[in-house]
């Protein structure tokens, strides 16, 4: 997609009609008027203008939906879960003036885990960065991929997709995009590829997944069905889901490897990188550099044994990333001073996708304490309940989606909705298998685009792609996704799980 196209349509529009009024008026318009000033070229909103405006918008919305709440209780897994039937309304709570902005504050502290989350390891990269060592292997593997850098994205995408639809990877994968955005740009890709390869790869993984247990096991678990079953069905349907999402990847690779000026991200890039294709002053790899990137290695291998078999999440990642860190700096030979100096420049560098969290949890604290969540859920759950029989397997899918948006929790949308949608699927002829599938493709489809996902927005603000040129980039895989969702789950509607 060319740089010319990012003008939207509106604006356009806009400049035709201003040249429509000049051309009209030129007559009597003097040769020194403003009509000869250059157009100021139009600018797309910061992350942070987009995500405070969604603070704004959901707070005056507070004043239109009538608050309401559903009773609570521990389940036998110990999940909150609501009850079914015993929505209530209760005093409405709106949003005012001045709790818009105490909202960010809040936002901030309801995020701080993964905000820190983010420093530590943005400051732990910071000192992997000065051993020059990341530099080196980077101008290494290009080198070695010459000609062949396109087999590079399914062999990641694969792994991604893997640890996505095995134990939820999510959150995890923000300091990849720190070591796979560098590389595909240095290889001839753009920055929405090296972020593709992560993101895409693992949340197609996620929504498609066959054990993740934050998803299919919570939601499993409630509806009462023997967890992890319908395996078969599952894999077959990650396959699908993973591959549409490499082919996606793969086919835009290509075009921008022989058309690079066609990337939205191309100035960007170059801006932020230089001429990707100069090789002048690069770091030789020497042994200490393998040696510290074996380091990188192990550390990558122990989040993964620990997420897997030890419930790590993102403290003890954290730890994993700041002990290599120190690792790191002591083999490269930095002294005490510079190791401290290089993690606090890692930090100031990611500042921008701490804070983006914490904006994109302020929404979910204005739908919070409006108690407004559970009457969008009581009303969208009694207009399926009202759909033809035929339909309401599709219409726990689209409301899965919706409400995505506004709890991007797996584990909390699950906790929030399958009791409602099991007794639901029960009286409109729907499997409980189905239901749970159908909240699984939901929750999980938008995760790639919602702003209000912590993890996305963290990630694109590390990436430095701007929320708006990646929906740009991705919306026709995400219509695609849908697409073929809506056709999954009508089939284990109508043949896999009949009931």
């Amino acid at each position: 997609m060319s740089i010319s196209n990012e003008i939207s349509l509106p604006v356009v529009l806009c400049d035709y009609i201003k040249g429509a009024v000049f051309n009209m008026n030129e007559v009597s318009m003097p040769a020194n008027s403003s009509s000869n000033k250059p157009r100021k070229k139009f600018e797309f909103p910061h992350v942070f203008v987009i995500l405070f405006a969604l603070i704004v918008i959901m707070a005056v919305l507070t004043y239109m939906i009538p608050a309401g709440e559903y009773e609570r209780e521990v389940s036998d897994a110990g999940e909150t879960v609501v009850v079914d039937g015993t929505y209530h309304t209760v005093d409405s709570n709106p949003t005012g003036f001045f709790g818009i902005f105490q909202a960010v504050h809040e936002g901030m502290i309801e995020g701080a885990g993964i905000i820190f989350f983010i420093f530590i390891v943005g400051g732990a990269f910071g000192i992997l960065n000065a051993t020059k060592a990341i530099e080196a292997g980077l101008g290494a593997i290009s080198n070695k991929m010459a000609g062949k850098e396109i087999f590079l994205i399914p062999v990641v995408m694969l792994l991604f997709a893997l640890g996505g639809g095995t134990f939820g990877m999510s959150e995890e994968t923000i300091p990849f995009i720190l070591i796979l955005v560098p590389l595909a740009i240095k290889i001839g890709f753009d920055s929405l590829v090296g972020t593709g390869m992560v993101l895409i790869g693992a949340y197609s993984g996620f929504t498609a997944a066959f054990m993740n247990p934050f998803t299919i096991g919570v939601a499993q678990g409630i509806a009462d069905v023997p967890l992890f079953s319908g395996l078969g069905f599952r894999i077959i349907v990650w396959f699908i889901f993973v591959s549409i999402g490499i082919t996606y990847v793969t086919l835009y690779a290509k075009k921008i490897k022989n058309h690079p000026e066609k990337s939205m991200m191309y100035l960007a890039d170059r801006q932020r990188s230089g001429d990707v294709n100069n090789k002048k002053n690069l770091q030789t790899l020497t042994a200490r550099h393998c040696f510290i990137i074996g380091v990188l290695a192990l550390t990558i291998v122990g989040l993964a044994i620990g997420v897997t078999f030890f419930d790590w999440y993102i403290k003890e990642i954290a730890a994993m990333f700041l002990l290599m860190g120190i690792l790191v700096g002591i083999i490269g030979k930095l002294r005490v001073n510079q190791i401290a100096e290089a993690f606090v420049k890692g930090s100031e560098d990611l500042v921008v996708g701490g804070l983006v969290v914490g904006l994109a949890y302020g929404i979910l604290v204005v739908l919070q304490d409006s108690r407004t969540i559970d009457t969008i859920l009581f009303s969208v759950s009694n207009l399926i309940g009202h759909l033809p029989t035929a339909f309401s397997a599709i219409g726990m899918y689209v409301t899965q989606s919706f409400l995505n948006f506004l709890v991007p929790s797996g584990s909390g949308q699950a906790a929030l909705t399958m009791p409602i949608m099991t007794p639901l699927s029960d009286l409109t002829g729907v499997s409980r298998q189905t239901a749970v599938f159908a909240f699984q493709l939901g929750d999980g489809i938008s995760n790639a685009i919602t702003p209000t996902g912590g993890a996305l927005m963290a990630s694109l603000a590390i990436a430095r792609v701007p929320w708006i040129k990646w929906i740009k980039w991705l919306w026709p895989l995400i219509v695609i996704q849908y697409t073929v969702g809506a056709v999954l789950v009508t089939f284990a509607h109508l043949v896999v799980w009949t009931g």
